[in-house]
């Protein structure tokens, strides 16, 4: 009976899962993350070669202003929902967010329609000013998707939350790549597309499996919601501003001091190594978020946060070093020979990347230790330095020397929350550089023959035999670090 082989095949694929729910539930969020990368980085050759960095700089202006905007979509209330204890509580706090979502759509909108063209033409970026309607379009998805996310993150549905990330990825490529002859738009409208698909679906699966819940929700409960939890707004929505600004404004910044073309490029650089960040890291913080609380109450958040930690530096630290030694050849095979110098800018990025994987995930300890000054205090530093680290560039009109003080200047600021993370979950202070030493001799061990033929310059046949050896062991490494996990 085909009801019989389905069962069977579930089956099958709950025995393939870790054993640990923590790790069981990680590896369903990076699964469907991963898939919704695949596709993506499969695609990115093909793209690279149909529109060129004017158009990615267009595209990267267009999601560096959306996500300044998204950070604010709901004034960070989205992050409460996981917290209360009742569901009506939750729905109360959801439908909170939903409104505040819908009002700063509208203000967006005003903004646009009254200031658009001369914030575009401020950024260097005149050619986005046809397409500006679709920022007001984009933040009512991307800020829909998110407190449905959250709601799902609290229910702990994290296979709807994968399956989201896949619809995403499929329905963005889809257009960009069918739509290609429409320039820019196309990039454009497949971004806002896959915001489309995973608000749409998330919000209908929410509501519909807690239809009790939302139905209960009255004018006086959301004013209830908006009071308790108002130090979201008041310090998470500074804070995340802050983390996004910081996070999306050096591919405006790039256009606006040296050219929309080196703004694609930061951006097919920025790309590449957030991937990482978003196939584990995220997973790992969304389900770190709905343990850490409990940790907490029950005095195990120094073991919980000393473990991952140790995970996530292992994980890391052997592609980080990769791309310390062939960032360029690396981006110049994969993306064609105009895109090398993301390369570069990746070389110096890295070390940064690395610091964020880490820590980002474990940062979400400020909600639930109810530090959200603190983290508003680090992200403001943050972009303090990174904005003053591209104006001094710009100022020189060296766009090397401003990727390399961004990169050296975020870098330090992600050692010191990471510090302050591991210091507040009673860990001892060694805790936050000894796992990145021990990582690091592994990895070094890792890439050594890659390392000796570019140091030595040695034969075309030995750098095969090399990078052969290199990838066998990155296999044996990463397949023994599965062992363990199941």
């Amino acid at each position: 009976m085909p009801s019989a082989a389905a069962n069977k095949l579930k089956e099958a694929a709950r025995r393939l899962l870790p054993r640990s729910r923590f790790a069981r539930s990680v590896s369903v969020l990076a699964g469907g993350t991963a898939m919704g990368q695949i596709i993506v980085v499969a695609a990115s050759p093909i793209l690279t070669r149909l529109y060129s960095p004017e158009d990615f700089g267009v595209l990267a202006v267009y999601i560096g202003l959306l996500g300044l905007l998204a950070v604010i979509a709901s004034l960070s209330y989205q992050f409460a929902i996981p917290l209360p204890k009742s569901d009506k509580e939750a729905a109360s706090v959801t439908a909170l967010c939903l409104l505040v979502v819908l009002g700063m759509t509208a203000i967006s909108a005003a903004i646009v329609w009254a200031w658009g063209e001369p914030i575009a033409m401020a950024l260097n970026t005149p050619a986005l000013v046809p397409y500006l309607w679709l920022l007001p379009l984009g933040l009512l998805l991307i800020g829909v998707y998110e407190v449905f996310r959250y709601w799902a993150i609290r229910t702990r549905a994290f296979p709807a939350i994968a399956r989201t990330k896949l619809t995403q990825a499929i329905s963005m490529v889809g257009v960009q790549l069918g739509a290609y002859t429409l320039g820019p738009l196309a990039l454009l409208l497949g971004q806002t597309t896959g915001y489309a698909a995973g608000a749409s679906r998330l919000g209908l699966l929410s509501v519909r499996r807690n239809w009790d819940a939302f139905r209960q929700v009255r004018l006086a409960d959301i004013r209830w919601a908006a009071t308790r939890y108002r130090r979201f707004p008041i310090y998470s929505s500074w804070g995340g501003l802050f983390d996004k600004v910081g996070t999306e404004l050096p591919a405006i910044l790039f256009a606006a001091l040296f050219s929309p073309a080196a703004a694609g490029i930061y951006m097919l650089a920025q790309r590449v190594l957030a991937m990482p960040i978003q196939l584990l890291g995220k997973a790992i913080a969304d389900v770190f978020f709905s343990s850490a609380a409990e940790a907490h109450r029950n005095g195990d958040l120094a073991p919980l946060v000393s473990s991952i930690h140790r995970k996530l530096a292992h994980i890391a630290m052997p592609p980080i070093f990769l791309l310390l030694l062939a960032g360029p050849d690396l981006f110049g095979s994969v993306f064609g020979a105009d895109w090398r110098q993301a390369g570069e800018f990746a070389q110096w990025i890295a070390p940064c990347v690395y610091l964020i994987f880490v820590t980002s995930p474990l940062s979400t300890l400020f909600s639930v230790m109810e530090k959200q000054a603190q983290w508003m205090f680090f992200q403001g530093v943050l972009l303090v330095v990174r904005v003053g680290a591209l104006v001094i560039g710009g100022l020189q009109n060296d766009l090397i020397l401003a990727v390399a003080l961004f990169a050296i200047g975020s870098a330090l600021c992600w050692a010191g929350i990471l510090i302050w993370i591991v210091k507040a979950s009673g860990n001892r202070l060694g805790e936050a550089w000894r796992p990145t030493v021990t990582a690091a001799l592994v990895a070094a061990l890792l890439v050594a023959p890659l390392a000796v033929y570019y140091w030595l310059e040695a034969p075309w046949g030995y750098g095969l035999f090399a990078l052969s050896v290199t990838v066998l062991a990155f296999a044996a490494y990463y397949g023994r670090m599965l062992r363990r996990v199941w």
